[in-house]
């Protein structure tokens, strides 16, 4: 496309449409109209030029008139309260549910990985001695040892807030990093993944297995399935950039990238649920029935608000992205 005749056969009609923005609402019935119809055309010219000749000028002059057509169009919005309701009732839950080819086998191959790990270094006495000294095996597993008293050596609330930090990190690690082909999220859930394994391993050889379960459960299922979560749409992202499917490979990457971005924040919050959970419950003087049930309770609470009212959503077509009227428009593309 010769970016210099496009720009002049079209000048006219982005100069018209500066003028009747600029005249605000004192538009007539038929200059309103008129301006909808330049929208339109403006947001399709936006969308030939960025996918045929992207000159950085004439796509900032397009971008900047397009943005303020569709809010003249539209009406200006400010995201309130409604929009995080929608965000938590729909938005989330729909997005995760989305994700959940990709992060169901995530967690169960990791947790299948963690096992076999932890069978390994339980049966295997010269992997141990790898590990660490006899010693210091000794004062990670003996009872009130490391494994144990980690949970309890920190205040309760800063615990819960240092545990929340450090694993909404990792989460969003996996989200944000995974367009690089997913290969830095498979580098961090292979790091949960070993430690878990080793842990399993070492109190499983000292026979204390049933202890660390107990340690591990009441927070673990909810914070674990969260990182699985993270992990597997962060993999899906990578995968966008090998295959976006029938859409241009730029559209598919910020739709799903938007997408994995509000899921960061609702594993945020997830996140600190479980942190809660492993600050106060886990090394409270509760049975360890009881500290099971709570987190089993919460793990079932969660896959039950993703797989009811995030398949509901997901169905009715929502898929965790900004509404339609905060995305870019998109000229359609043969498949």
């Amino acid at each position: 496309m010769d970016l210099d005749v496009f720009a002049a056969a079209h000048r006219h009609e982005w100069d018209r449409l500066d003028t009747l923005l600029h005249r605000g609402r004192r538009l007539t019935g038929e200059e309103a109209d008129e301006l909808v119809t330049l929208y339109q055309r403006a947001a399709t010219h936006l969308s030939l030029v960025q996918s045929s000749a992207p000159d950085p000028d004439l796509v900032g002059r397009l971008t900047t008139l397009v943005a303020r057509a569709r809010s003249a169009v539209t009406g200006a919005r400010t995201p309130g309260w409604r929009d995080a309701t929608h965000f938590f009732t729909a938005a989330f839950p729909a997005a995760v549910y989305r994700s959940r080819h990709w992060w169901v086998p995530t967690a169960l191959v990791s947790t299948a990985l963690a096992a076999l790990i932890g069978w390994w270094v339980a049966t295997h006495p010269h992997v141990q001695a790898a590990i660490a000294a006899p010693d210091e095996l000794r004062t990670l597993t003996r009872p009130g040892g490391e494994y144990e008293s980690y949970y309890s050596s920190h205040p309760a609330a800063s615990f819960a807030a240092q545990v929340w930090t450090n694993n909404a990190m990792a989460a969003g690690y996996c989200l944000v990093l995974g367009v690089f082909l997913g290969l830095p999220v498979l580098y961090v859930l292979f790091q949960n993944v070993l430690n878990l394994g080793v842990g399993l391993g070492l109190m499983g050889s000292a026979g204390r297995l049933d202890t660390f379960l107990g340690l591990l459960l009441p927070h673990g299922l909810l914070e674990l399935t969260a990182v699985f979560v993270a992990a597997g749409t962060g993999l899906r992202l990578g995968w966008t950039v090998i295959d976006p499917g029938p859409r241009p490979r730029r559209t598919a990457l910020a739709e799903e990238g938007r997408a994995a971005i509000g899921m960061a924040v609702g594993l945020a919050v997830v996140l600190l649920v479980s942190g809660v959970i492993e600050a106060f419950v886990t090394p409270s003087g509760l049975p360890t029935w009881a500290r099971i049930t709570i987190g089993v309770v919460a793990e079932l609470a969660f896959l039950t608000y993703v797989y009811v009212p995030g398949r509901r959503a997901a169905r009715a077509g929502e898929t965790g992205d900004l509404e339609r009227l905060d995305r870019s428009d998109v000229l359609p593309t043969a498949a």
